[in-house]
């Protein structure tokens, strides 16, 4: 699943592009070889079948330009300290792996292909300096793609990967909404193999707390348009996925955000036995889930939600489904059936998690809805509490129990 590129990143990417460089003086100051400046030239500023073809004519020369070899440095080792070639080469970088497949496909296969860029994550402690941003876009692809080349890591990988995190992680948890979403973005194409899943939930606390966080503040938003409660709309696409930039709900949280983070907790929910009952023990999931799909803006963002949920509680049923039913689960999912939905995806994970909670509903008798309530936690005043035949029934059980 591809995202469109950060609009931050991509204003801050063409801002560089047209800046002049040095190249001449560089090679004066012996910052770079008459050969690097070369093998630069000619691609640099030039048509992008021109430039893939070039590339793609000689991968071995341009792979070693960027990542070095055991004789040379690479181009990003030998110009530390010039941020005006080192930002110009991370763009770069970026530009080729999106044009050049097989360029891409050496760097990954490098004996050290992560080894130039983790330092420059920690380049500053600015969140908006260009370098580690630029940096992190470019190692997060990087290691996207070696991840899927190297389902089994790699010592290379078990290095970069927790320290890319890091930094995300950092990005994450300021209070700027396009770090927040360049965050979130850069997660999401890293979290597409279990290895990168089983990472990410290690380091959960720096990763995973800001997340949800943010989910937690948009909670507060009025249920008046949400799937709950409108149908979807008759816009076209194009006025549709402009306008949705300025949609924001509760907390102020954008609906761009807030898709990406649900996009970014549904593919850790694919490694859902492992992550079910911490998400539920320390993050309260299925209450906030339950809350999330009431003020829910669209369906795309619908979808994520039960998506995550029917992951979440089919490898964790013993676990997870005794919170379901004080959170009203149930009903909401029965709400959202009587509404007119058109994502065929949507209505597949609704029928099988409405089937999911009827099977369980069903098993329940009032003593099993009470002891849902104490194993999740969450108490409420329901039958039960209310009912003196229950008490005359029950009481003993309840204490033999206890």
């Amino acid at each position: 699943m591809s995202l469109d590129p950060p609009g931050y990143i991509l204003s801050l990417q063409n801002n560089i592009r047209a800046r002049p460089i040095s190249w001449e003086g560089a090679v004066r100051a012996k910052t770079i070889t008459d050969a690097d400046l070369k093998k630069i030239k000619a691609i640099d500023k030039v048509r992008k079948e021109q430039r893939k073809q070039t590339v793609e004519g000689d991968v071995s020369t341009y792979t070693t330009l960027l990542l070095g070899n055991h004789e040379t440095k690479s181009i990003f080792e030998s110009t530390a300290k010039r941020t005006d070639i080192l930002n110009y080469m991370l763009v770069l970088t970026g530009d080729l792996m999106e044009d050049v497949p097989a360029l891409t496909e050496s760097l990954v296969n490098h004996p050290q292909p992560y080894k130039p860029f983790i330092p420059l994550l920690k380049q500053s402690n600015n969140a908006e300096d260009p370098i580690p941003l630029l940096t992190s876009a470019v190692l997060s692809s990087l290691l996207s793609h070696g991840l899927l080349a190297h389902p089994k890591s790699t010592p290379e990988i078990d290095e970069a990967l927790p320290k890319l995190y890091s930094y995300i992680a950092a990005l994450s948890n300021t209070s700027d909404s396009n770090l927040q979403d360049i965050a979130v973005q850069e997660y999401s194409a890293l979290l597409r193999t279990s290895k990168s899943r089983q990472q990410f939930w290690k380091q959960r606390k720096e990763t995973l707390g800001p997340l949800v966080d943010v989910l937690r503040n948009a909670t507060g938003g009025k249920d008046n348009d949400s799937t709950l409660y409108s149908g979807t709309g008759s816009a076209s696409t194009s006025i549709r996925s402009a306008a949705e930039s300025n949609i924001k709900i509760g907390g102020g949280v954008g609906l761009q955000l807030l898709y990406h983070i649900l996009l970014v907790i549904w593919q850790l929910s694919f490694e859902g036995r492992l992550v079910g009952q911490g998400l539920d023990e320390e993050l309260d999931i299925i209450p906030l889930y339950t809350q999330l799909l009431r003020v829910s803006p669209k369906e795309k963002t619908t979808r994520l939600l039960l998506g995550t949920l029917y992951n979440l509680l089919s490898y964790n049923k013993t676990t997870l489904m005794p919170a379901a039913l004080p959170a009203k689960l149930p009903a909401i999912l029965k709400n959202l059936k009587t509404r007119h939905l058109n994502d065929e995806d949507l209505l597949e994970d609704l029928n099988k998690l409405s089937d999911m909670m009827d099977d369980y509903t069903s098993s329940q008798t009032t003593l099993g809805e009470y002891s849902a309530e104490v194993q999740s936690g969450h108490l409420r005043w329901s039958p039960p509490h209310k009912n003196a035949d229950f008490w005359r029934e029950n009481a003993l059980k309840v204490i033999e129990t206890d």
